[in-house]
């Protein structure tokens, strides 16, 4: 099966009915210089995730320049709840947050900028959906983290985990432990029921029993 075609297929099908897609919105600010963010067919399956559960709560991990959460902010908007995102660069947070206000969705999303280490053991309320995109090397280590806040029934979703399988640039290499660790520790947690879907570079899916 020829992935490179059948994932052209997809992009060229859906590519007139796209709000706004990841070429555009990049070309649109002035900043440059930030983690990458979510290829677009990620951002198809957010949109249908969101919709089809209305989360009233969200927790993105990684908000570099706010693409995703722009998209999935302006579903909540629809329902009147909030995003929590966290960023720990305070340079690509502002740019996020000037990408809130011009995309109107500012008043949905509450930014908080810093180590997600840090933050997320203070974190009192639960989600129900936590997407998971932040530096790889963290996945693992916000594991149990996220797997404690998340409400029974809730989702954790996480980009990049094709990566212990992909021919990647040697600049991500050091990845590729980090995430096969947190692929095996999400497929073996007894208390999730997961699947891993190769849309992007790959998203895994997980709800809590």
């Amino acid at each position: 099966m020829d992935f490179n075609k059948i994932n052209l297929y997809i992009d060229n099908l859906y590519e007139q009915n796209a709000e706004l897609t990841k070429k555009e919105f990049i070309n649109n600010i002035k900043l440059k210089d930030f983690i990458p963010i979510v290829d677009d067919d990620v951002i198809r399956f957010l949109k249908l995730v969101v919709q089809a559960t209305k989360p009233r709560r969200i927790l993105e991990i990684g908000t570099s320049i706010g693409y995703s959460t722009i998209y999935m902010a302006k579903i909540v908007k629809e329902y009147g709840d909030k995003i929590i995102t966290i960023e720990c660069d305070e340079k690509i947070a502002a740019q996020a947050k000037q990408n809130f206000i011009n995309a109107g969705v500012a008043d949905f999303i509450e930014l908080k900028i810093g180590d997600a280490k840090e933050i997320l053991p203070n974190i009192k309320d639960e989600f129900d959906l936590i997407f998971q995109n932040a530096d790889k090397k963290l996945y693992s280590l916000l594991f149990n983290d996220c797997l404690k806040i998340l409400k029974t029934g809730g989702l954790l979703v996480a980009e990049d985990t094709l990566f212990p399988v992909l021919d990647l640039d040697a600049k991500w290499h050091d990845l590729i432990k980090t995430i096969e660790q947190f692929n095996q520790m999400v497929v073996n947690c007894p208390n999730l029921e997961s699947t891993l879907l190769p849309i992007g570079k790959g998203v895994i899916i997980a709800v809590k029993k």
